[in-house]
């Protein structure tokens, strides 16, 4: 046998040759232990030397952890047991420090669980031979290859032989298999020819003979590989990125994982890529390939759109007396509305809940953005209860007025029966309007965290944001001004920026209608831990989270109702208890039969249980019977539940939840549910496109503050219009 010098190279090792590694010779034995790296630079493979002129690569080693069978792969896409004996030289590793052993079977083997950390590389000499063999005892036998020179740490399997005669389903099959190779053995491929009939490839490496020819068998959809020159003399690519990692690749690669979990973040897709296959992709990349399998699943943006008309027909028919309707541009059919509320959201907040209602809304994070708008009721226990949505294309003034227009239409049955209606939301202009349009009669009250936000933004100071909601909390005129006088002392332009806010509007002191002491509409921020999740998706898979959260909703919270054995909700109840502990100490004197004086440490209040209202406004404000008021029925041996608001008992609350969201069939089967049904043909009929709002593919840029401006005091705007800071002319909101 031809002598050949195998050159090891370490991490620590400071000898000579391309990979500073030392020099051994035939009377050397070899040791590695666990936590010694063998490699020439940063190559992770085996590679082997020339035999008698033919020319053999071995593939990289997979990870014990993953797969203990797996073989090296001969790029010239014979296998070992095809070859020639004399053609045939195998290793056999031992994880021990005895080193290296040739197996008696030809087969290379790993025989011990070997470190994740390790990695082994034997690099090729130009003259690299191996003399006779010094010593069978010593276990060492080493073959030699072509040289491997990529940065990886995995092996081909079997699955990427190719030889002549192989045979693939159809022309796909064979373009994915050649793909899948290339990737696996760390060469890229270029296409010369590819149709229906053939496909030629060779490598994309100038001067390097590789190349492949297939073509389909006559009379049968099967492709087979006609030639192939399997020889490589390019050495491979040596950079981590891939020609052929695709987007479709990445796809592939990934869709068993999305599948089981589909917040499998595009991060954690570049890391298992690169861990698996020593790939480096751009985020880019594996952001598309994960939006291509989860439009597989879900079905695709467009498709949500274009679905739409039927999806609400099948909202109407699953649940009959629902509101569902959708509109687009009737220039070019574009997606601009959707409106959707349930029909037992309709019946609870109509018979059951409490008439305050809130508005709010949350920008959605689907390749074609738009806002999602929502109208949410209070339960008798505090909870939220949505009431309806809207998505619209973008959140403008004429949107706002047609979602407060189509909210109007569904509360009319039944203004009648129900008390004046209390709304909250933030001081858009598009909101007001829309509020004074279409609930003239409603009192419109501000949301407070709305309100303090701007606050905060406008007078970094904690103290006075913590003095504005002290004030919005107080229940006396007296209280609010004190207040007031306390952030003026502080702070003269925060003073006067509160003051130019009419109080009547957000200051429980001044607030003509019912608040039951809910100062934020809150809604975004209560149910963040899934609306967040569905803004990312299609608009049906949207729409279908949010139906499927509610259902879930009224089913539980029905059930846990059950269980109440109170005349009144648990939070309800804590609050008449806390009266009481309070009201023992107070001091009752009689007027009438209605009237009373209610003396305590903190002054005296009058309470008149006939109109159920106390001085201290907390009966009128809360619903529920104050302190002085519960010392006063007390008194006179009355039921203090009698006297709370009906909202506030279970029986009231089972009556919120007494109705069911039904679910809606897989859209596989809403064309045959359809027929026969007469306003299905209008729905298919219609036709919806996607917005004109595109988001771009890939991570949203963020504004990144430079290290110099860390510190820098804003400059501070003025308006030329109304004298006040903090805004330019062209953005003033100050009436004219």
């Amino acid at each position: 046998m031809a002598n050949h010098e195998v050159m090891l190279g370490g991490q620590n090792n400071g000898g000579s040759g391309s990979a500073g590694g030392g020099s051994l010779g035939h009377n050397q034995p070899v040791v590695l232990n666990h936590n010694q790296s063998m490699a020439m630079g940063q190559n992770h493979g085996l590679g082997m030397g020339p035999a008698h002129d033919q020319e053999a690569r071995m593939g990289q080693i997979h990870d014990e952890h993953e797969d203990d069978g797996n073989e090296y792969e001969q790029e010239n896409g014979l296998s070992i047991e095809e070859k020639p004996e004399h053609e045939v030289q195998d290793v056999h590793l031992h994880g021990g420090s005895s080193g290296l052993e040739m197996s008696d079977h030809n087969e290379l083997t790993d025989s011990h669980e070997l470190d994740e950390n390790m990695e082994l590389a034997v690099i090729q000499h130009e003259d690299m031979t191996m003399d006779s063999m010094h010593d069978m005892n010593l276990h060492q036998a080493l073959v030699v290859t072509s040289p491997v020179i990529q940065q990886r740490t995995l092996a081909a399997s079997s699955n990427y032989e190719l030889h002549v005669g192989q045979e693939f389903p159809d022309v796909k099959a064979c373009r994915r298999a050649l793909r899948d190779t290339a990737i696996a053995l760390h060469f890229e491929m270029q296409t010369i020819k590819s149709d229906k009939t053939r496909f030629t490839a060779k490598c994309a490496s100038e001067g390097c003979p590789w190349r492949i020819h297939a073509a389909k068998l006559p009379g049968s959809p099967l492709f087979t590989i006609r030639t192939i020159n399997d020889s490589h003399t390019c050495g491979g690519i040596s950079h981590l990125g891939h020609q052929q990692a695709s987007v479709q690749w990445v796809a592939n690669s990934v869709e068993q994982r999305l599948r089981e979990n589909p917040n499998y973040k595009p991060k954690e897709i570049l890391e298992e890529i690169h861990r698996v296959h020593g790939i480096t992709l751009s985020y880019k990349q594996a952001w598309r390939g994960k939006e291509r399998i989860m439009a597989a699943m879900r079905g695709s943006f467009e498709e949500g759109y274009r679905l739409l008309p039927q999806y609400c027909e099948q909202v109407q028919r699953t649940n009959p007396g629902s509101i569902a309707s959708v509109y687009g541009n009737p220039a070019d059919h574009c997606f601009q509305r959707l409106f959707i509320s349930f029909q037992a959201s309709i019946y609870g907040f109509l018979n059951a809940c409490r008439p305050l209602l809130g508005l709010d809304r949350t920008f959605l994070k689907s390749k074609y953005l738009g806002t999602l708008l929502l109208a949410t009721g209070f339960d008798a226990d505090g909870g939220l209860f949505p009431l309806a949505f809207g998505v619209v294309d973008e959140e403008n003034d004429d949107n706002w007025m047609w979602f407060l227009s189509e909210l109007h239409n569904l509360l009319e049955v039944n203004t009648e029966n129900m008390p004046r209606l209390t709304i909250l939301s933030d001081r858009q202009k598009g909101i007001v309007d829309g509020v004074d349009a279409n609930f003239p009669t409603a009192f419109h009250g501000f949301c407070m965290r709305h309100l303090s936000e701007s606050f905060r933004k406008e007078f970094s100071n904690a103290m006075l944001v913590n003095l504005l909601w002290d004030a919005a909390h107080a229940l006396t005129v007296i209280e609010f001004e004190a207040k007031i006088l306390e952030i003026e002392e502080i702070s003269q332009d925060a003073a006067y920026w509160i003051r130019r806010v009419p109080p009547r509007l957000w200051a429980t002191a001044y607030f003509e209608g019912t608040r039951f002491g809910h100062l934020t509409a809150n809604i975004v921020e209560s149910l963040n831990t899934w609306i967040l999740e569905a803004s990312g998706l299609p608009i049906i898979q949207m729409m279908e989270c949010i139906r499927r959260q509610l259902m879930t909703w009224f089913n539980e919270r029905r059930e846990t109702s059950m269980q109440w054995t109170s005349i009144l909700v648990p939070s309800a109840e804590r609050r008449v208890a806390e009266a009481l502990e309070r009201a023992r100490t107070y001091q009752v004197l009689r007027a009438n039969e209605a009237e009373f004086e209610v003396i305590s440490h903190e002054g005296t209040n009058i309470v008149d249980i006939r109109n159920r209202c106390c001085l201290c406004r907390g009966w009128q404000l809360y619903g529920l019977p104050c302190a002085h008021a519960v010392a006063a029925l007390l008194s006179c041996r009355q039921n203090v539940h009698r006297f709370t608001e009906s909202c506030f008992t279970v029986a009231t609350y089972r009556k919120t939840y007494s109705q069911t969201i039904h679910p809606i069939p897989d859209k596989t089967l809403w064309k045959e549910l359809s027929e026969g049904d007469p306003d299905a043909g209008k729905a298919i009929e219609m036709i919806i496109n996607p917005p004109k709002s595109l988001r771009p593919p890939g991570r949203p840029r963020k504004k990144r503050v430079r290290a110099e401006d860390r510190g820098r005091v804003k400059r501070v705007v003025h308006c030329s219009r109304c004298n006040q800071t903090g805004h330019f002319r062209t953005t003033c909101a100050a009436p004219i």
